[in-house]
């Protein structure tokens, strides 16, 4: 019970250490006002979501770690090189002639941008590359309107 009752206090005092102090325009150093790749508001962005499958689940076949960071490194980075965010997911897949799904190690790939054809195409190269050097059959992608500021 003592144990339980010391995590809820830390846990409190965590969640308003941010409370405590104040922080004005320029406290602890530059903030980030926007730009061009960054701006301080945008209307007209997008979210698009990628996942990529690596190999089965708790096996150690597949796409490993360094191939995955090359095909981000030469297929995604320059594509979009103001930023993206990775995550470490798990996903499952049944195609259309299998009989169970496939348990797959699975990165997510977070891109947000100004919608244009330009970028949406780059969105479907990127796929399409993935799909060319692993042989899968698809990269699923989800776009929804985002609203942004840096």
């Amino acid at each position: 019970m003592k144990l339980l009752a010391g995590l809820f206090l830390a846990a409190s005092l965590l969640a308003s250490a941010g409370c405590a102090t104040s922080m004005g325009p320029n406290a602890g150093g530059a903030t980030l006002s926007g730009d061009a790749a960054h701006p301080g508001s945008a209307q007209g962005w997008v979210r698009t979501e990628l996942y990529f499958g690596l190999g089965p689940a708790g096996g150690h076949d597949g796409v490993d770690e360094a191939a995955w960071r090359a095909f981000l490194d030469n297929e995604v980075t320059p594509r979009f090189p103001s930023g993206l965010t990775v995550i470490d997911a798990y996903g499952q897949w049944q195609g259309a002639n299998q009989s169970r799904p496939e348990r797959l190690r699975s990165k997510l790939v977070v891109l947000l941008y100004a919608d244009a054809p330009a970028q949406r195409a780059a969105v479907d190269a990127i796929r399409a590359a993935w799909k060319a050097k692993t042989g899968d059959q698809s990269v699923l992608r989800v776009t929804q309107p985002a609203d942004v500021s840096f």
